[in-house]
């Protein structure tokens, strides 16, 4: 994988993908309503549209709360950066211009049914993972490369989950 070996200041980033069979326009639906996105995460706790938003749109937000045995419990607002139905939902924790965190689903019709991928990048800015890495310096590859780990295993679970429902 292409984080093997990063560092945090080199935005490592990893992508999952599946194949839904569903349409785009049903599975953009799903991957589109941050408040359900709970229900397919072991990290993400609750999600909410905050300062007025009632649904995804650039320049949206929402404030998401999480949870992670060895990090703790924390809270973030994200801000929609990229919305094109139904082909790209994405977002950037906490600051859209230096974000901690961005995340991407992408939808494409194929094989009549949707290619999803979930990508994120970690970084550029500081975050709860920052912490740790300076404590222990000398792990921040090792640090970064478990991270990255689980993003994976939880972002392919996430896609499971809106699989099951979109052909459901």
């Amino acid at each position: 994988m292409e984080w093997t070996g990063a560092r945090y200041a080199d935005t490592p980033t990893v992508e999952v993908t599946t194949w839904v069979d569903a349409p785009p326009e049903r599975v953009w639906e799903l991957v589109s309503d941050v408040g359900r996105m709970p229900g397919a995460s072991a990290e993400l706790q609750s999600v909410e549209w905050v300062d007025g938003a009632v649904g995804p749109g650039v320049g949206a937000r929402f404030l998401g709360r999480s949870a992670h045995p060895e990090l703790g419990e924390w809270e973030t607002v994200s801000t929609v950066i990229e919305c094109e139905r139904p082909k790209v939902f994405a977002w950037a924790v906490v600051d859209p211009e230096n974000p901690t965190a961005v995340w991407r689903f992408r939808l494409t019709p194929r094989d009549d049914g949707t290619e999803l991928s979930q990508w994120v990048q970690m970084g550029p800015a500081p975050s709860g993972l920052s912490l740790a890495i300076e404590a222990m310096p000398d792990k921040e590859q090792k640090i970064v490369f478990v991270r990255m780990r689980e993003f994976e295993r939880n972002m392919t679970a996430t896609l499971e989950h809106i699989k099951q429902w979109a052909e459901a």
